[in-house]
C-alpha cells in the first residue's frame, strides 16, 4: 500500500492557487478550530509559535480530520528535526530562512531517503506509516514530500537562482517581514523597494517552475502576488485574527463609559 497523495503538493504541481493561514497559538483546540475554517492549507509555526515536537504532532493528529492540507514550518532547518516532523506525519514543510544553493541541496537530502538522501529509515515505528501498516511507505513516501524554502533576506535574493535549479524544491516562500528588515525597513514591508524585490522575486519563482508563496494581510499587496504568480498564499494568522477581533470587541465597549 503506498501512502497518501499529497493534495497540497499536487494542486502546486497542478498550477492551482492555494488560499492558507498561519497557525501559532499551539494548541489542538484552535488548530482544530482553524482547520473548519476553509482554508486550502495552514502552516503550524515552530519557528515563532511556542510549539515543540509533541504539540506540533497533537495538531497533525486533529487537522487529519480536516479538509485543510498542515504545512509545518520548523524553527531552523536542521536534518533531526526535519526527520522528527516527518516521521510525525507531516507531508509538507517549509523551512526558513534559506540562503544558498548548498543548504536548499541538503535539505533535499534531509526529506528523500537513501541511496539518494540522508532520511534515516525508521518508518515501521512512524506515524507516517501508519505504525508500519502502509507497507510500501520507504517506496513511496518520497514523491508524496513537498518541501517548501524561504527565501526572506538579502544573501537568499541573491541565491535565488542557483536555488530555483536544484530538483526536489517544490516551492519558494519569500518572507515580507524578514526581507523589509534586512532592507533597511523594519515593520515596513510595503516600502515600495521592499514590494519591488518581492514582486520580481515570486516572478522569478513561477518562471523557474517552482510554486511561488508568500504571506499578506494587505489586500493590494495580496492581488500584486497574485499578478506576479504567486501561488500559494497565506491571507491571515490566527494569532492576529484573535488579537484584532479582542482588541475591537473590547474598544468598541470601553469608548462607551
Amino acid at each position: 500500500m503506498p501512502v497518501p497523495i499529497n493534495t497540497f503538493k499536487k494542486s502546486l504541481s497542478a498550477g492551482d492557487t492555494v488560499f492558507g493561514c498561519w497557525v501559532g497559538l499551539a494548541s489542538p483546540f484552535s488548530a482544530e478550530l482553524m482547520g473548519t475554517a476553509g482554508f486550502d492549507w495552514l502552516v503550524i509555526d515552530g519557528e515563532h509559535g511556542p510549539n515543540d515536537l509533541r504539540s506540533i504532532l497533537a495538531q497533525l493528529q486533529v487537522l487529519e480530520a480536516s479538509d485543510s492540507h498542515p504545512v509545518v514550518r520548523v524553527p531552523v532547518g536542521e536534518t533531526y528535526l526535519i526527520k522528527q516532523m516527518l516521521d510525525a506525519g507531516a507531508q509538507t514543510l517549509l523551512v526558513p530562512m534559506v540562503e544558498s544553493a548548498a543548504q536548499a541541496r541538503q535539505l533535499v537530502r534531509d526529506v528523500t531517503y537513501p541511496p539518494h538522501g540522508d532520511r534515516g529509515v525508521g518508518y515501521a515505528l512512524s506515524r507516517s506509516a501508519r505504525f508500519s501498516q502502509i507497507s510500501d511507505y520507504g517506496t513511496t513516501a518520497d514523491a508524496q514530500i513537498c518541501l517548501l524554502v524561504q527565501v526572506e533576506n538579502l544573501k537568499g535574493l541573491a541565491a535565488l537562482d542557483e536555488i530555483l535549479e536544484i530538483d526536489g524544491i517544490d516551492g519558494v516562500f519569500i518572507g515580507p517581514a524578514d526581507l523589509a528588515a534586512d532592507m533597511g525597513h523594519m515593520g515596513n514591508a510595503q516600502h515600495p523597494d521592499v514590494q519591488a524585490a518581492i514582486m520580481d522575486a515570486l516572478r522569478r519563482i513561477k518562471a523557474a517552475g517552482k510554486a511561488p508563496g508568500i504571506l499578506s494581510t494587505n489586500d493590494p499587496m495580496t492581488l500584486d502576488a497574485l499578478d506576479a504568480g504567486a501561488q500559494f498564499v497565506a491571507v491571515g494568522a490566527d494569532v492576529l485574527l484573535l488579537s484584532h477581533s479582542a482588541q475591537a470587541l473590547a474598544k468598541k465597549w470601553q469608548s462607551t463609559k
